[in-house]
C-alpha cells in the first residue's frame, strides 16, 4: 500500500492515514490528547512496558497535520515547558572538602538510580555547576544516576536512548536499516558521566564504569521490560582523551561527521566526536540484528 509519510522509522500508509481522519471526524469534540491515547488503543501502540506510546503518537499526528494529511483539531491550552522549567537546575549544598584517598577506602560505592525522586534536584545541580554541558532533561526511556561513597555525592551519569543513527556504531553491529528500527532501544547513550572535582581518587572513573555497566540492564529492565544489550558514548577529542573509557575495556568505533542530527547542510558545525561502545552480552550482535 502507498506510503503516505515515515516518521521515527515507521511508515504511515494511506489506509491508516484514512482511518485516523476517521478517527477525528467521529469524536469531533476530543482534544488533540485524547485522540492520541485512542489512536494508540486503535492500533495497539504500546511501549515494551505497556504504556501507550501517548508522546510519539501525538509527534505523529502533529506531522501528518503540518503535511495537510489530516486536521487536527485546534490547540486547547498549552502547558508549561518543561524543558525550560528544568534547564534551571539550581544550587544545593553539598560537601566540596577534597577527598583524597586510595579506591578500596571508598568502598562500598553505591549507584543510586534518582529518576523522579527526592535525589533529582541535587543530580540536575551537579551536572549544571560542573559538567562541561551542563544540565539538559533527557528525552526518550532513561535512567539517571547519584554515586556515593559512605553517604556522600561522588558522581553522576546519565543514560538515554541511543541516537537512531550512528554510522561507526552501525557498521560495527552489521545490523540492517529495518533491525536498527527495531532495535535501538537496545542500546544505551552515555549521556552524562560525572566524577566530582573535588574527588581525587585514581582509578575511580573506570571502576565506575565497569560497575555501572554490571547493573544497568537489569535496572533498565525493571522499569522499561526489556534490557539493553550494548553501550555507547562519545568523547570530544578536542577537550578529553576518553582514558577512563579505555580502561574500562570500551571500544574507539570512529568519529561522527560533526553535524549533528539536525543541521541544515552536510557541512560539519561542531567538533568530531569519538563513539566508543561497550558490549554487555557475547551475543550483542544477534540481539541486536534479530528482527521478530
Amino acid at each position: 500500500m502507498e506510503v503516505a509519510l515515515k516518521y521515527r522509522g515507521r511508515e504511515v500508509t494511506a489506509g491508516e492515514v484514512a482511518f485516523i481522519r476517521t478517527l477525528i471526524a467521529e469524536h469531533p469534540a476530543a482534544s488533540r490528547r485524547a485522540l492520541s491515547k485512542k489512536l494508540c488503543e486503535a492500533w495497539h501502540w504500546v511501549q515494551p512496558n505497556g504504556a501507550p506510546r501517548d508522546m510519539v503518537c501525538r509527534s505523529l499526528m502533529l506531522e501528518l497535520d503540518r503535511a495537510g494529511l489530516i486536521k487536527l483539531p485546534p490547540v486547547r491550552c498549552r502547558p508549561p515547558n518543561n524543558a525550560l522549567k528544568h534547564r534551571d537546575a539550581g544550587t544545593v549544598a553539598v560537601d566540596t572538602t577534597p577527598l583524597r584517598a586510595p579506591l578500596a577506602a571508598l568502598q562500598p560505592v553505591a549507584f543510586r538510580e534518582v529518576r523522579g525522586t527526592e535525589h533529582e534536584e541535587l543530580f540536575r545541580a551537579l551536572l549544571a555547576a560542573h559538567h562541561y554541558l551542563g544540565y539538559t532533561r533527557p528525552v526518550g526511556e532513561h535512567l539517571t544516576y547519584l554515586v556515593y561513597a559512605h553517604d556522600r555525592p561522588i558522581g553522576c551519569f546519565a543514560w538515554s536512548s541511543a541516537p537512531r543513527h550512528l554510522a561507526p556504531r552501525d557498521r560495527f553491529i552489521g545490523w540492517s536499516a529495518h533491525a536498527r528500527r527495531q532495535n535501538i532501544r537496545l542500546i544505551a547513550y552515555n549521556s552524562r558521566f560525572l566524577v566530582l572535582p573535588w574527588i581525587e581518587v585514581a582509578h575511580l572513573a573506570s571502576h565506575l564504569l565497569g560497575r555501572m555497566a554490571k547493573q544497568l540492564s537489569r535496572d533498565w529492565e525493571a522499569i522499561y521490560a526489556h534490557p539493553v544489550y550494548y553501550l555507547e558514548s562519545f568523547v570530544d577529542p578536542t577537550r578529553f582523551q576518553g582514558t577512563c573509557y579505555r580502561a574500562a575495556n570500551w571500544q574507539f568505533l570512529g568519529r561522527t561527521t560533526g553535524r549533528g542530527k539536525a543541521a541544515p547542510t552536510r557541512k560539519p558545525n561542531r567538533s568530531r566526536k569519538e563513539v566508543l561502545g561497550y558490549p554487555l552480552s557475547r551475543h550483542f550482535r544477534s540481539r541486536l540484528c534479530r528482527i521478530a
